[in-house]
Parts: structure tokens; sequence; C-alpha cells
């Protein structure tokens, strides 16, 4: 490991992200060590570190995927563990690959874990991410918890998500609720993001998130976004005035609000974009011996 490590730190809507370079492969050896979990915590501790909900670290694509990818982009979170996918993350990602001129300024591909993401810096100002497609899409999941029974839907957006409809999204204890189902021998062994969702109007909700990796509630989070739009359309059946691709289901999370654009192709399976407002906050050097 080098004596310093310089980062960049972004934010989403309120999810924030430590950006690392590794393009000349100095933190290869982190990357491949247990270590890199443990890094990762320190890294993210908000009152011992920078702070953060995850660190990003740039790649070169492995081999036989520089076709098709221009970085790889690797994720790990609060907690220290790797994850396929963040759509905030990945937006951070992109806004701070083109804005430092690591990717030229059009449409750049992102590989990750959970597949290729298309990102580019939008006219208005927002990034715009396309993830990979949905997949095992599940509705009417009850799952009981203590003395409580919640009814929602489930889907995988890179990572699973369990979205759970509600009369007023600020009433519900996230925290309890949220780690209940978070851990809860239904989603077992993975666990997923808990997700809960109030429809303010037709393409329009509110959501707050107990996001798994981090362990708590975030300000936003763009895959639980994508979940919550898609089935909340699919609930309350939007879903077909939102195929274009081009008409956004608006997701007010805690941090901000993010647009969902979603199609289906010839076999019923979504694709999905979302836009977010990713910002640079400030970037400095970590002293490698405090790691």
């Amino acid at each position: 490991m080098t004596d310093t490590i310089p980062f960049w730190k972004y934010t989403a809507a309120g999810n924030d992200f430590i950006c690392i370079e590794n393009l000349d492969g100095r933190f290869d050896a982190l990357l491949d060590s247990p270590q890199v979990a443990d890094v990762a915590r320190r890294l993210c501790d908000r009152h011992k570190g920078i702070g953060g909900d995850g660190v990003l670290f740039s790649n070169h694509p492995p081999q036989g995927m520089a076709e098709h990818a221009d970085l790889y982009a690797r994720l790990f979170e609060a907690d220290g563990s790797e994850c396929e996918l963040c759509g905030n993350g990945t937006a951070c990602f992109t806004h701070w690959c083109i804005e430092t001129e690591r990717l030229v300024a059009g449409p750049a591909r992102i590989l990750t874990p959970a597949g290729v993401v298309i990102g580019e810096i939008k006219s208005d100002g927002y990034t715009r991410v396309c993830v990979p497609a949905v997949r095992e899409i599940a509705h009417d999941i009850t799952v009981d918890v203590a003395d409580r029974s919640f009814t929602g839907d489930f889907c995988i957006t890179g990572i699973p998500h369990f979205v759970v409809p509600v009369d007023d999204v600020m009433a519900v204890d996230v925290r309890r609720d949220g780690r209940a189902l978070r851990h809860h021998d239904h989603f077992a062994p993975r666990g997923a993001c808990i997700n809960f969702v109030e429809v303010v109007a037709e393409r329009e909700i509110r959501l707050r998130t107990f996001e798994f990796g981090v362990e708590a509630e975030t300000f936003a989070c763009g895959t639980g976004s994508t979940s919550a739009a898609i089935l909340s359309a699919i609930r309350h059946g939007w879903v077909e005035h939102c195929l274009d691709g081009e008409t956004p289901v608006l997701v007010h999370a805690l941090g901000g609000t993010l647009r969902i654009f979603f199609e289906r192709d010839e076999d019923g399976v979504f694709d999905p974009c979302l836009e977010t407002m990713a910002r640079p906050c400030f970037t400095g050097e970590v002293d490698s011996s405090w790691l």
C-alpha cells in the first residue's frame, strides 16, 4: 500500500461514497485480501474516518471484458462487505470519472459484479445510470416479525429488495422494522434491503430504506428507488404509462428526488435507468499508517 491514499468524496441524494483510483494497480493486493473489509470500515466511519455509505475503487476491466466496459467498479459497503451494485454509488462513480476526465463525456460503460452499467451526465445536471434488468419479481409476500405483519413485493435490481407499501412513510420505525425484515429467514441467507414506500400521486412516491451493507437507514438508495418505482407501478396500475422509457416515476427519498425510467422487452423483463443528482463534496488524502 502507498504512504497516502488520495480520495474523492461524492454524494447523490444523500447517499455518500468515497472514490479511490486503482488504475495503476497500487491497491490490487489490498483488493484481493481480507484486509480490504477493515479498510472500508475505517474509511466509512463517520466519527474516525472520512465517512460514507461505501468505498468505490476504479479498476481496468478484467481480461476479456475491455470490449464491453471502460472501467471496473468495485464497491465495498460501510460494513466492509463487497456489493454487486449500488445505483447512487455507480452514479457518483460515473460523475467522478467523467468530471475528472478518467472517461470521455459520452456514455460510460461501467462494469460491476451485477453487470455493465451505462452512465452519463445529463444537460440538466442529473447523472443517469442504466442498470441491469430487473429479476425475480414476486408479489404479495407476507412476512411476520414478532407481533407485526408486513406484505410487500420483491425483486432483484442487482441486489435484492423487499418493498412494503405504507400509508405514511414518515411514521415508520425504519430502524426497528427495517432491521427485523432485513434479517428475516424469508430472505435468508443473503437478506434484503428493505424499502417502505408511500404513494403521493400517480408515478410519484416517497421512500425510506434500510440498506444492508450499511446496516442502517440511508438518505437514499438508487437500486431501492428503482425497485420501489417499478413494483409500485405494477401494484397501482401505472406501468403501461411508463413503458416508453421517457415518463419517469419520481421517488422522493430523504436526501433528494430520483427519477426512474424503464422499458419492458418482449419477454416482459424490465430494463431500468435512474437519474440522480450526483455531486462532489471534497477531495484529500488519507495517511495509510492510520489504516
